[in-house]
């Protein structure tokens, strides 16, 4: 029997996959903090701290890059580049040995960041959501399968801002590599096909302003290019 809804339905939240027409569905999305030495010091961590995570809403994606409107209700709005680990399946306490088994795929990923409400929630012991969930927070670009690519271990990573490269690094300097990520969350959640990692950024963020092109790429991975719109 279909289902009736007292309000039209939505769009489940999709992403492009590398060479097919078809689309992935997206469940959660799931962000690692502070994973990259250097961008740890430059937030004022220091040392291999236990991984902690927030989320943004599915609906905050971005699905491929193109334009973006610059947010409301901030003066620093920040990028940070991020490679995408894409669950295909899911379980609960998944072992770090075990978890590229639910891989799906990887991708290209903006966390883009409301700086300065992010900091007040910090200063005043409240969630970031204000800071890091917001619309358009999540551009994403094409999925590439890990049957294709594998599951690397080193790739290079960097984002052009105006044609200025501004962030370069390489996905083996993550503090907590992606299967041990998957292996830490699983342990509070319950993992499940169509979740998404943002598995950290890199030394090298800074604020976009309207008019700013935005180029990120991963070695193997493509390239994600974001427009920055003036305000709504």
């Amino acid at each position: 029997m279909k289902m009736e809804y007292v309000i039209s339905s939505w769009d489940v939240p999709s992403l492009p996959i590398v060479g097919s027409n078809a689309r992935f569905p997206v469940r959660r999305v799931f962000c690692v903090g502070r994973n990259y030495v250097e961008h740890q010091k430059e937030m004022g961590g220091d040392g291999r701290e236990q991984p902690f995570f927030f989320m943004k809403a599915a609906h905050d994606l971005v699905a491929g890059g193109g334009s973006i409107h610059y947010p409301p209700m901030t003066g620093s709005y920040h990028w940070e580049t991020e490679m995408v680990a894409v669950m295909g399946s899911g379980g609960c306490r998944i072992s770090a040995e075990r978890a590229n088994d639910h891989v799906w795929g990887y991708a290209v990923g903006l966390d883009m960041t409301r700086r300065d409400l992010q900091q007040a929630g910090k200063d005043k012991g409240r969630p970031w959501s204000f800071g890091k969930d917001f619309d358009q927070a999540a551009p994403v670009g094409p999925i590439t399968p890990a049957a294709e690519f594998g599951h690397p271990k080193k790739a290079g990573l960097w984002l052009k801002v105006n044609g200025e490269l501004r962030q370069s690094s390489d996905i083996d300097q993550m503090i907590w590599s992606v299967p041990e990520q998957i292996g830490f969350l699983s342990q509070y959640y319950t993992l499940e096909a169509g979740d998404l990692i943002m598995t950290g950024t890199p030394a090298g963020v800074g604020a976009a302003k309207p008019g700013d092109e935005l180029v990120a790429g991963i070695e193997g991975l493509g390239e994600l290019r974001v427009k920055i719109l003036p305000p709504k």
